[in-house]
């Protein structure tokens, strides 16, 4: 895992999340891209040209906010861009090359009830880029134990296995894998990729009507220090996702990072 990248918002969690992120990479030797995206809405008739002034309040807006944070000489590259969130993020990622995003749950949302506010959870669902969602206030520590829950373990591209691989690796995790037989079960769902098979340590099936209702259901069993899930079209966080938010009263952990891989299929 070489590049990290760090949308930053107004939430008054960043500052810790953003240390989080130091620590984070700081075990991989990896290097950071603290980024704001910011969009301009015109008026017809509009004169003034306010863009430069925007990219220079952000520019400087991102150096006090890295100035509040151990950069552990963690490398750290500030940038500002102009366009749409979900599309602006994801030319960056790609351009940047970027391995993973690391997200807030809640990057401008300031209610107490909710658990992945609608920001990173547009970011979460209309995008497929790996991410780790940290919750509020959460300090780095290693990565030991990790519960993967999938509905399927078919994987017909094991390269977005890479960001669990490299986490397990870096720290020595045990993964342990739930495999939650929904209504949408197919046959051989529950058969496991060797690409994971070789990964795992203990496997735990369970019937409930979504993995998310699984991964309720068994997740205190684990205690594990980071949870995997899938992106999918219907997945983890499917019937929570309809306005890109998620309650605490229905995801209640305010320890547990959450790591999205891209879609297996």
């Amino acid at each position: 895992m070489k590049n990290i990248l760090v949308p930053v918002g107004s939430s008054q969690n960043a500052v810790s999340h953003l240390q989080y992120a130091v620590d984070f990479a700081k075990a991989f030797g990896a290097k950071i891209y603290v980024v704001q995206v910011y969009d301009v809405y015109s008026k017809a008739g509009t004169v003034i040209k306010i863009d430069h002034i925007l990219e220079r309040e952000s520019n400087e807006f991102l150096k006090a906010h890295v100035a509040q944070v151990d950069t552990k000489d963690v490398e750290i590259v500030l940038k500002s861009f102009k366009g749409k969130l979900v599309d602006t993020l994801e030319l960056v990622c790609h351009s940047l090359d970027i391995d993973l995003i690391v997200l807030e749950p809640r990057t401008n949302s300031t209610k107490d009830s909710v658990f992945l506010g609608k920001t990173s959870g547009k970011i979460i669902k209309q995008t497929n880029i790996p991410a780790l969602i940290v919750p509020e206030g959460l300090s780095f520590r290693p990565i030991v134990y990790i519960l993967v829950a999938l509905k399927s373990a078919i994987i017909k591209k094991e390269e977005s296995l890479a960001p669990l691989i490299c986490i397990m690796d870096q720290f020595r995790s045990i993964v342990n894998l739930l495999l939650v037989k929904t209504p949408f079960y197919n046959e051989g769902d529950f058969d496991v990729n060797p690409g994971l098979a070789k990964l795992i340590t203990n496997t735990t099936k369970t019937k409930n009507s979504t993995t998310f209702q699984g991964v309720l259901e068994h997740y205190k069993d684990n205690n594990p220090d980071m949870l995997c899930v899938v992106r999918r079209k219907r997945g983890f966080f499917s019937k929570l996702w309809e306005k890109n938010t998620i309650l605490k009263k229905d995801f209640e952990s305010s320890t547990l990072p959450v790591l999205v891989l891209s879609g297996l299929k």
